[in-house]
């Protein structure tokens, strides 16, 4: 409803999600004058929406929440290691009553368009309800994975069972007892449902394209004493974050692969495979990041591991990745994936080898068979990082397109604002740091950085930022550059733009989307920028708005 909102705002905050949600904090704490806007009927962004069977955190619970508050942080009781979706939407909620952020947010509201006013520096937004309201800026916290792809398969909307993208779940139960359930993709969307509702259904059937390697994640609960000693070592943990290159506890393993022998490497993977979370990614050796052979061997061994869980050889050599190394693109970790495939009740089918043809009324039809399913299940991933800019038409100086800007792949400021569109800010935006770490720790870094600017700007009376063209393309060739050192150029991921499902993302033609530098060396960069009077941005002034103003001048 935009009955209760005004014409005029000094911010405007696209998505209530977690970054969305922190945003609102920070600039209600400075007094700002600001609305938060989301298409979704409430808060909580990734995880409002995805509701499927096994969505939880891959991060670890204690790392992945807020740190800005110590208050928070003591009342708030971790119940898992890797906490499920509905307990994790029931701590941003929590958040949003505790610090009274709701009366800044309204829900059911989708940003169509936002265009620059050249002549009065200011973004003028229109909803889908047709309101139409003003801003002097505009701050896009609108998530990396928020815009699903289905397939491009003929008789979709024939299927009379029941269909849905794993992103659109439905809010309400549904029965999978007795049901014939099929699930188009092994990503890591599949992969913790599969092993989550193996046991559930009658029949579970998996169309496989690509296999996607996966490790434990080892989940367990947290007993009291547990969080007690968390609460106590909060410093320590933020500290271990902000130092390692994912934004995880988890540290590379300081030796260098080639300086351990084979039998300490074997040792050390042996560890880290038992042990919870991403530390057999990312407390591993950095050579498997970068090194042809340093990866070749760790993949060998993870594909044994996998063999030694999954009963029959045909189908264990089906799951075992041949077009990519471990770790080259993000690592889905898994619970009772492998074993779910020892089932008499699931059925894995390549695709590669006999393609989908059709959806059918009862279900899909391969080259080889027709297969009768109850539930239709598309895992089938998400325009990542630039899809939810493109869902905006967003129109900067000059008449210029973000969308068509950016139809090549992303050119960014820091990964946080684009040249002509100024007084634009993405705390999180395509080449910054967010999307490579673990995901709050990025949101802090970005949106701190963002406040730091928009409180320069207030200072000085200015009215508009825009960074130059110059400053955009060093930091986009410098993005370039540090994918040319890592083996995930080559892979098909999303961290290179790859979706099948969207014309002009297919392989070959990447799109340089994350800084794959580290959490560090990012911090490092953006704070130099701010240091030095954020230089490779222009400021205009006008000493009669602030980004503090209350009123506008239309």
């Amino acid at each position: 409803m935009t009955g209760d909102i005004k014409s005029y705002y000094e911010v405007v905050v696209v998505g209530a999600g977690v970054s969305g949600i922190y945003q609102i904090k920070r600039l209600a704490d400075l007094g700002v004058d600001a609305l938060v806007l989301d298409a979704a009927p409430d808060l909580g962004g990734t995880w409002y929406w995805n509701r499927y069977p096994g969505a939880r955190f891959d991060s670890e619970s204690y790392t992945y929440g807020y740190s800005f508050s110590k208050e928070l942080l003591n009342e708030w009781h971790w119940k898992e290691r890797f906490s499920a979706q509905p307990e994790n939407l029931r701590y941003l909620n929590y958040v949003a009553d505790k610090f009274d952020l709701r009366k800044y947010m309204r829900f059911n509201l989708k940003v169509e368009s936002a265009a620059f006013d050249e002549a009065n520096h200011l973004w003028r937004l229109r909803l889908n309800d047709g309101f139409e309201l003003t801003c002097r800026f505009v701050i896009l916290t609108i998530g990396l994975l928020s815009t699903p792809t289905l397939p491009r398969l003929q008789g979709m909307e024939t299927f009379k069972g029941r269909s849905f993208h794993t992103f659109h779940w439905p809010h309400e139960p549904v029965e999978l007892a007795g049901k014939k359930v099929g699930i188009i993709g092994t990503g890591a969307t599949a992969i913790q449902v599969i092993g989550e509702i193996a046991d559930m259904v009658d029949e579970l059937t998996v169309f496989q394209r690509r296999p996607n390697w996966s490790a434990p994640l080892n989940n367990s609960p947290i007993s009291d004493e547990e969080m007690a000693d968390i609460r106590s070592r909060y410093d320590e943990i933020f500290a271990a974050c902000k130092r390692t290159p994912g934004g995880f506890e988890h540290e590379p393993d300081r030796r260098g692969f080639y300086e351990a022998t084979r039998e300490e490497r074997l040792a050390l993977w042996d560890k880290l495979y038992d042990e919870p979370g991403f530390g057999i990614w990312l407390s591993n050796f950095r050579e498997i990041f970068t090194d042809e052979a340093a990866n070749a061997e760790f993949s060998a061994y993870i594909a044994d591991r996998i063999r030694r869980r999954v009963k029959d050889p045909v189908t264990a050599e089906k799951l075992i990745p041949k077009d990519h190394g471990f770790g080259v693109q993000r690592v889905p970790l898994e619970t009772n994936y492998f074993e779910a495939y020892n089932r008499d009740n699931v059925h894995l089918v390549d695709i590669s080898e006999t393609p989908i043809e059709r959806v059918t009324e009862a279900g899909l039809r391969t080259s080889a068979r027709d297969y009768e399913l109850d539930i239709l299940v598309y895992s089938t991933g998400f325009d990542a990082i630039t899809g939810s800019f493109d869902a905006i038409d967003i129109t900067g100086t000059g008449g210029v397109k973000l969308a068509d800007q950016w139809r090549d792949g992303p050119s960014t400021f820091l990964g946080m604002m684009a040249h002509g569109f100024p007084n634009l800010l993405m705390p999180t935006g395509p080449q910054s740091g967010s999307a490579s770490t673990n995901f709050p720790r990025g949101i802090e870094n970005g949106v701190g950085w963002c406040m730091g600017l928009l409180e320069h700007i207030s200072s000085r009376g200015y009215t508009r930022a825009e960074p130059t063209a110059e400053a955009q393309a060093r930091w986009t060739a410098h993005v370039t550059k540090m994918y040319a050192i890592m083996l995930m150029r080559k892979a098909k991921s999303w961290f290179t733009g790859y979706n099948s499902n969207i014309p002009g993302h297919e392989h070959g033609k990447t799109r340089y989307l994350v800084y794959n530098g580290g959490t560090p060396k990012y911090v490092a960069a953006i704070t130099d920028v701010a240091q030095k009077g954020y230089e490779g941005i222009v400021f205009d002034a006008d000493a009669r708005v602030s980004v503090r103003s209350a009123t506008a001048a239309e």
